[in-house]
């Protein structure tokens, strides 16, 4: 573990999330035509939507350009996306200053050495269950769920209960009982 002070959870206001290997399972397909295809599982996708109904922002950071990143996005309205990125840390410092915020109240959930130096940096870093080992030694959270199983909506639900959002999101459920 790293030695950045206990985490408020209460603060975050923005995730940022790494794609392939975080909303995926960080297999790419490749077509013959030169197209691709990724998995992204369900649990992930309304876990976003719920917390943006908390009125809580996302951002998607990947190394990679992909087609299948954007419409992601598109479908869960996601209005910050940054593709081609290979140096993570510079492209979220400009984001934060974009939006005014300061990193400790971001969390950002990566599974490879390319988001470390973002997992150090901010309020609450978070690698996937099947992230490589130098992450999880510096993560303050590693889901028990991996990559593209869930593992959004594992850290969507930890940070919203640990907050006191959560309770308020549930009674759009169970009021239709």
């Amino acid at each position: 573990m790293n030695e950045k002070p206990k985490p408020d959870l209460a603060a975050i206001e923005l995730l940022v999330l790494d794609v392939d290997g975080v909303l995926t399972d960080g297999r790419v397909i490749i077509h013959s035509n030169g197209g691709e295809s990724k998995c992204f599982h369900i649990l992930d996708g309304h876990g976003i939507r719920m917390w943006q109904r908390a009125g809580l922002r996302v951002a998607l950071l990947s190394g990679r350009v992909s087609q299948a990143t954007t419409r992601r996005a598109w479908e869960l309205e996601i209005p910050h996306v940054i593709q081609d990125c290979h140096a993570k840390l510079p492209a979220l410092t400009h984001l934060l200053a974009e939006l005014g915020l300061p990193p400790e109240r971001v969390a950002y959930v990566g599974d490879d050495l390319m988001d470390l130096p973002i997992i150090r940096h901010v309020g609450f870093g978070v690698a996937v269950a099947n992230a490589v080992e130098e992450i999880k030694e510096h993560a303050d959270y590693v889901t028990a769920r991996r990559g593209g199983e869930g593992a959004v909506r594992e850290v969507i639900e930890h940070i919203l209960k640990a907050s006191g959002r959560w309770a308020g999101l549930m009674e759009r459920y169970l009021s239709q009982s």
